[in-house]
Parts: C-alpha cells; structure tokens; sequence
C-alpha cells in the first residue's frame, strides 16, 4: 500500500512537470490575444472617420417688410357678352379673332336692307306729319281772323286748334320713328364698346342672330388687369390689428406678383378692394389687386402667386429655408456649438423675407447655423468641420446658373 501511494505521488509530479510546456503556451496564447484586442482597438480608433464638411451662416439680422403669401387669379377689369340689339343675319365677320380692337372697331355686320327701308319709310312718315302741320297751322291761323271777324263757330274754332296740336304730336311721333329706325341701322353694325381682345365668333357669315340673346363674341380688356385672392380669416384679422396699431399704414397696400414660370415675384400693384363680409363657408375673405398690364404679360384667368406686404419694416432674425428640419410638427436646425460640434435647437419659422425665413423664436443672433450639409449630421453632438458663408449663400462650389 505504501509502495502504491508512492507511485502515485511520483506520477503525479511528474505529470505535471510534463504538463509545464504546455501551460505555458496557453499563457503566451492569451498573452498574444490580449495584446491583439488592444492593438485591434487602437487600429479602430485610428481609422475613425473625419468629421464631415458643412456650411455654417450666421443668423441674419435686418430690418424686412413681410410679406404674406396667397394663390389668386388674373381677371380682366372688363368683360363683355357682346350680343346684338337688333336681329338678321349676319353678314360678315368684320374682325380677325383673337386681335386686339379698340372701342369703337367694327366687328359684325347684319343684314342691313330690311332696316334701311324702315328708316325710309318712317322718314316718309316724318314728311307727310310735318306736311300735316303746316295745313294745320296755316288753317288755325285763318281760324284766329275769322272768329274775330264772328264768320266762324266757336265749335270750329276750337277744332281747328285743337287740329293744329295734334298735328305737331304727329311730327314729333314721327321723328322718334325716324330716330329709332336710324338706331335700328346703325345696330347692324356691331363694334367693341371696350378696348381690349376680341374672342372667336360664335356666329359666322350667313347664320341668324337675335336680338339681346345670341352670343356673338367675348371681350376682355388687358391693361390694367385684376388679381383676385383670398386670405383667411387669421391674416384678416391680424391686418386689422396691425393697423390699429400703426404698424401696418392703411394706405400700405403694395402687392408683389408672380406667374407660375416666373422665379419671385416680379410684377408690383396695389389692393384696390376687400369684400365686405367674410365667406361663413370658407372662412376667407377676398381681396383684389389691380396692375398695368403694358406688355400683354397677364392674359384672364391665369394662376398667379401674390405676396401682399404684412407689416412695415420691423427688426427680425432670417435663416436659410434649407437649414429647417422637420421632427413630426416640430421645426429645429443644427447650430455650431462649442468644440465644433452640431447642437440641436427647436425653433418657431414666421413668413418669408427677402427670400429669407423669419424665425420668431429659438434662435440668438450670434448663432451659426448649420445650412448645407446638414444631412451629414445624424445626431446631437456629432462633430463637424465648419467652413462659414453668408446666409442664403450657395454651397460652396456650386455653380450659378447664368440667366
């Protein structure tokens, strides 16, 4: 038994002094493992990326005049249905379609035979009345001696006078018919009673027009032309406010207006009416502009874009409309923060500037914020490498298109 034991304990040393080599290597192994994590990890930080490139501006600060915006409709001041006062045929189409006439020009021509020989005949008329009338008058004058003289009744006397009055009636009867006759004709002549643009002939050469009812044409007239427009029942009420107040002049009414091709809005006019009431069924009340209109640029019933002057000029903070972010109903930008880094700040955005964004809210004036380039930053903190421009400058690099 004690020999077992023996041998036992001298196996087991010398199993374990078999077993050093191969301890230590594991040893070495996790050394090895070890040592490379922290290599892996320096290799990591080295290999960071740099910080992304963005455009910062400063918050603008300025006196403006705001302008609020509505969407509107060019309108002719005056339109006419031109239709004809008298019936007939007509004749000719004395007009190209679609040119500009003058008052006065003439458009169409009716059959004219049938009221030319009208008018002769109640000239005829006009004739045999007068001719009437001078009998009479010559015989009621005889009458006046002979009931002097007593050679005649006061019966016959008073015939003859009373003869006399009837007989001027008649001529003047009758110069009415050759006055509405005459009217008649010169009715066949249909001319614009507007300068302006003629439409398409609804009726040509050969087909039957009446009176009062068939449409022949449309006219509009082109300088000066209307935008009507509409603003809520808000901007309608703060206008008021604001001229209550003083800040906003009654007689300011200056208007800016664009078409739908056209990049701002080049064409100025003013407010020339308010309707009276508010539509209970929008909720809106319309305005009307009113602008020359020299070279034919608005044509009626073309989409315009209007900008109508808020307020006078009052002192305000402006930002780059592509700095603004969109978190579900909230507006934020990334401003620079210390140690180049993009801070989050929520803000409050107010009307359009001089192509600017109002901020009344949120934002100081000695911020820098960040414009172009702010879809690199994907969150709060993030670091970035500034390069500063003015606010509302392009990017960096991009190039201008020539106009």
């Amino acid at each position: 038994m004690k020999t077992s034991r023996k041998f036992r304990a001298r196996s087991g040393i010398a199993g374990f002094a078999t077993n050093l080599p191969v301890l230590a290597l594991a040893a070495s192994l996790a050394i090895a493992v070890v040592a490379a994590g922290c290599d892996s990890q320096a290799a990591a930080s080295a290999a960071a990326p740099p910080a992304p490139e963005v455009s910062v501006a400063q918050v603008l600060s300025k006196q403006v005049r705001q302008w609020d915006e509505f969407t509107g409709r060019v309108s002719a001041v005056e339109t006419v249905e031109l239709r004809p006062r008298v019936s007939g045929y007509v004749e000719r189409v004395a007009y190209q379609e679609g040119q500009d006439v003058r008052k006065g020009d003439l458009l169409f021509v009716i059959d004219q035979r049938s009221y030319r020989a009208e008018l002769d005949r109640a000239v005829a008329n006009l004739e045999r009345a007068r001719s009437e009338a001078r009998l009479a008058k010559t015989q009621d004058a005889r009458a006046q001696s002979l009931i002097e003289a007593k050679a005649i009744s006061r019966e016959e006397f008073e015939t003859r006078k009373a003869t006399t009055s009837q007989s001027n009636a008649a001529v003047r009867a009758a110069e009415a018919a050759v006055a509405s006759a005459r009217l008649d004709l010169q009715f066949t002549q249909v001319r614009s009673p507007i300068d302006g643009r003629a439409g398409r002939a609804m009726v040509t050469t050969g087909n039957l027009a009446q009176a009062d009812s068939t449409l022949l044409t449309t006219l509009v007239s082109l300088d000066p032309v209307h935008v009507y427009f509409e603003s809520d029942e808000q901007t309608y009420l703060r206008y008021n406010q604001l001229a209550r107040d003083g800040d906003r002049a009654k007689a300011n009414n200056a208007v800016r207006v664009g078409l739908a091709n056209e990049q701002g809005y080049p064409h100025a006019g003013t407010v020339d009416f308010t309707d009276n009431q508010v539509d209970p069924r929008t909720g809106t009340i319309r305005a009307r502009a009113v602008l020359p209109n020299p070279d034919r640029v608005f044509t009626p019933g073309l989409f315009a874009r209007v900008q109508l002057e808020g307020s006078d000029r009052a002192g305000a903070l402006l930002i780059d409309d592509k700095a603004v972010l969109t978190d579900q109903d909230r507006k934020y930008v990334y401003v620079l923060g210390p140690k180049n880094t993009a801070l989050r700040k929520d803000i409050v955005l107010g009307r359009m500037a001089d192509g600017l964004r109002v901020v009344t809210s949120g934002l100081a004036a000695n911020d820098k914020v960040i414009v172009h380039g702010v879809q690199k930053v994907f969150f709060p903190g993030m670091p970035v490498a500034p390069k500063t421009i003015a606010m509302g400058a392009p990017a960096p690099g991009t190039q201008v298109a020539m106009k």
